[in-house]
């Protein structure tokens, strides 16, 4: 796998964790970690390189949540000044434990999610064949800040959320 697609396929991912939509409030995060979060969120911030490189992303989320506000459908189309690409994940939250599986449709690549949630703090580990990344994510009502690291090609990125 070249590094160029390594990284394709690491931003994906990443990006993937930062709209998994998680709840603004500390209390529904113990019960319905999406309940509130349906609808179109958007945002940017900037990717950081092997090598320092730094370049704007602009992200546009969609998320529908089920009935009982513990799951999550999501729809994510991102762009930089050089590439786009299109994700699909579903993510289920049970007992302060998140689960569930994304796919970059662009490039066919898929993997899996995991982490844990609590006080309006997420930590989350994304996975695939060729790499893992880390996210903490924060949210306040209407806003989500996200911060991405990696070991690979991708060092990080840091993406700020806000719903229309």
């Amino acid at each position: 796998m070249t590094s160029r697609s390594a990284l394709k396929q690491l931003i994906s991912a990443s990006i993937v964790c930062s709209a998994i939509g998680f709840s603004g409030s500390a209390a529904l995060a113990q019960s319905a970690p999406f309940a509130g979060m349906a609808g179109v969120w958007s945002g940017n911030g900037t990717i950081t390189l092997d090598g320092g490189a730094q370049e704007r992303i602009r992200c546009k989320a969609t998320y529908a949540v089920s009935s009982e506000g513990n799951g999550l459908n999501q729809a994510l189309l991102c762009a930089s000044d050089s590439y786009k690409f299109e994700l699909k994940s579903d993510v289920l939250a049970k007992g302060g434990a998140l689960t569930g599986s994304w796919a970059e449709t662009t490039r066919n690549v898929s993997g899996s999610l995991e982490g844990s949630a609590g006080n309006g703090k997420f930590n989350v580990t994304v996975s695939a064949p060729a790499f893992t990344a880390k996210l903490t994510m924060t949210t306040n009502g209407n806003k989500q800040n996200v911060a991405i690291t990696s070991e690979g090609a991708f060092k990080g990125a840091n993406i700020a959320l806000s719903r229309s």
